[in-house]
C-alpha cells in the first residue's frame, strides 16, 4: 500500500506518532507520504515536546524512516495532489475542524486539503479521525458533508475494555481499530472476545 498521513493541528499529537511507527513498520505499506501541517507543529511541540519541522518523521519514528517522505503543507505540486498518482488511501489523524471544513467543502488551498480532495475523487479510502468536543452543528453538518462525499468519519475516542496501561497503548489500540478499517490489521490489536 501506498498511504498518506496527514497531522493535523487538533490535540492528539500521540494518536499520530504511533499511526506513523505502525505505518513505517508494516511491510504491507511501500510508502507513506507524512504531511503535518504548519498548526500541528506548536501541538507536537506542546504534546511531545517535539519541535521544528526539519527531520520531523525521524523524531517521530525515534530512527531515520525508510519508507517516510515528509512533505510540506504549502507543496500543492507534490505527487499526492494529482488523482494519477496510485495512491492507496489518506488518513487524518488527527483531523481539526478547520481540515474537516476545507475538506467537507472542497476548499482545496493546501496540500493536506488538496490530496483528500483527490482521494475522493478517485474513490479511494479516505479516513478523517476528528478530534473535538463538543461538536457544535457546522462540525456535525462538515462531517455529514464529508462523509456524504465518501469520507470515513472515525473519532479519537479510544477503547477501554483492552483495560491500556497507558495513553501510548490507548493511541496503539486506536491505530489498529484504523487500520483494519483501512484494510491493514495488525497482529498486536486486541480483540474483544465477548466469552473471556
Amino acid at each position: 500500500m501506498n498511504l498518506t498521513l496527514a497531522l493535523t493541528a487538533a490535540s492528539g499529537s500521540i494518536f499520530a506518532r504511533e499511526m506513523l511507527r505502525a505505518l513505517e513498520a508494516d511491510a504491507r505499506v511501500s510508502r507513506v507520504h507524512f504531511l503535518p501541517s504548519e498548526n500541528s507543529l506548536r501541538v507536537l511541540a506542546e504534546e511531545l515536546e517535539i519541535a521544528g519541522r526539519n527531520n520531523l518523521a525521524e523524531k517521530l519514528l525515534g530512527c531515520a524512516p525508510t519508507k517516510t517522505i515528509q512533505l510540506s503543507e504549502q507543496d500543492i505540486g507534490a505527487s499526492i495532489a494529482s488523482g494519477s498518482y496510485p495512491s492507496s488511501g489518506m488518513i487524518v489523524l488527527p483531523c481539526s475542524m478547520g481540515t474537516l471544513a476545507s475538506i467537507a467543502n472542497g476548499m482545496a488551498e493546501t496540500l493536506i486539503a488538496r490530496a483528500a480532495d483527490v482521494t475522493l475523487k478517485e474513490r479511494r479510502p479516505l479516513i478523517l479521525c476528528v478530534r473535538e468536543t463538543p461538536f457544535n452543528r457546522i462540525h456535525l453538518r462538515n462531517m455529514q458533508l464529508a462523509s456524504d462525499a465518501g469520507a470515513v468519519i472515525f473519532p479519537v475516542i479510544p477503547a477501554f475494555y483492552n483495560k491500556p496501561v497507558d495513553s501510548t497503548e490507548m493511541a496503539r489500540q486506536f491505530v489498529c481499530r484504523v487500520l483494519a478499517h483501512i484494510g491493514l490489521p495488525q497482529s498486536n490489536a486486541y480483540v474483544w472476545k465477548q466469552d473471556e
